[in-house]
C-alpha cells in the first residue's frame, strides 16, 4: 500500500505563527506583559526619535568633515548611548529566549 503525501503551505497571521512555533518547540510564546522582570520592556525599547535624528545629522555632518569639537563629543556620546542599548536588548532578549520564549523576530522588537 503506497501512501501519496502533498505538502501545503498556508500564510498565518504573525501572532499566531508564534504561538505555532512556540508549540511546535515547545517554548513559552513570548508575551511582554508576562516576560519577567522587566526583559520584555528592555527588549522593546528604542531610542527617541530625537536622539536618533541627531545622531544621523551628525554622522553626515562627520562625513562632510564638518564637526566641531563638542559635536564630535556629542556623537561620541550618541554611539556610546546606542551601542549600549543594542548590547541591553540583545541581552534582554538572550535571557528571555533561555527562559524558553518563543521571541518574535528582531525587526519586529
Amino acid at each position: 500500500m503506497s501512501m501519496n503525501t502533498q505538502n501545503v503551505t498556508l500564510p498565518l497571521p504573525e501572532p499566531l505563527r508564534f504561538q505555532q512555533m512556540a508549540q511546535a518547540t515547545r517554548q513559552t510564546p513570548y508575551r511582554p506583559a508576562v516576560a519577567g522582570r522587566g526583559g520584555g520592556r528592555v527588549a522593546r525599547s528604542r531610542s527617541s526619535q530625537a536622539a536618533v535624528a541627531r545622531l544621523q545629522e551628525l554622522l553626515e555632518r562627520q562625513a562632510e568633515d564638518r564637526l566641531r569639537q563638542e559635536e564630535q563629543n556629542e556623537l561620541k556620546q550618541l554611539m556610546q548611548d546606542a551601542d549600549l542599548l543594542m548590547l541591553r536588548k540583545a541581552h534582554a532578549v538572550t535571557l528571555l529566549r533561555w527562559r524558553g520564549h518563543a521571541m518574535p523576530p528582531a525587526e519586529k522588537l
